[in-house]
């Protein structure tokens, strides 16, 4: 959840793609789930035990600057978070909850999406209309695809062949190809779209 800029109001997303905040299993107990909560205004993500009744958190971790979205691994064992105000990735061990590297990308980074086999992370660059990739062994950055005008949501397809950017200035869609981080397809949509999922349903 995050209050957005100037209104106020709490806002969350709970897409599979680029989300304020994501979930990863306690490693103790597998089937509990501990949120991962982007802090914008406070420059942090906060971790929240769904163990307890009522949930409460355990850990408030300092990230880069304004972090807007996370994505957590899918072994769990690692957190991604974009942030606007530093135009850098902050990488997360959650087992230690701390921050173990600090990925450089884009311009504004707005979202992020790790592939379903958790070699990559996806980060869309608001401000440079582009999209890093991050190799998520090395935690370096192997590539960089150019898409719509400012990009913010990210969703990788359930089979990780493509990554669907949604481009708020340009209302489209575009998808990426991720064995060759090319954009293979520009789709029209709505006016402003921010934020994207992806079903089993994708491009072949």
């Amino acid at each position: 959840m995050m209050v957005a800029p100037g209104t106020g109001r709490a806002r969350s997303r709970t897409t599979t793609g680029c989300a304020r905040w994501a979930t990863s299993p306690n490693a103790a107990k597998r089937r509990t789930l501990r949120p991962y909560v982007a802090n914008l205004r406070d420059d942090t993500v906060s971790v929240i035990d769904t163990a307890t009744l009522p949930p409460s958190v355990v850990a408030t971790i300092p990230v880069g600057a304004a972090p807007d979205a996370v994505a957590v691994t899918p072994d769990g064992k690692h957190a991604y978070v974009a942030n606007l105000g530093s135009n850098s990735v902050s990488v997360i061990d959650t087992a230690s909850k701390m921050v173990t590297a600090t990925v450089a990308v884009g311009n504004i980074a707005a979202g992020v999406a790790v592939t379903p086999d958790g070699k990559h992370a996806y980060v869309a660059n608001l401000g440079s209309n582009s999209v890093s990739v991050i190799d998520t062994a090395s935690n370096m950055v192997t590539a960089t695809v150019v898409v719509g005008a400012h990009p913010i949501g990210v969703a990788v397809a359930p089979d990780g062949k493509h990554a669907y950017v949604a481009n708020a200035n340009s209302n489209t869609v575009s998808v990426t190809r991720t064995a060759t981080n090319t954009v293979v397809a520009t789709v029209p949509v709505g006016s402003a779209p921010e934020f994207c999922s992806s079903s089993s349903c994708g491009i072949s």
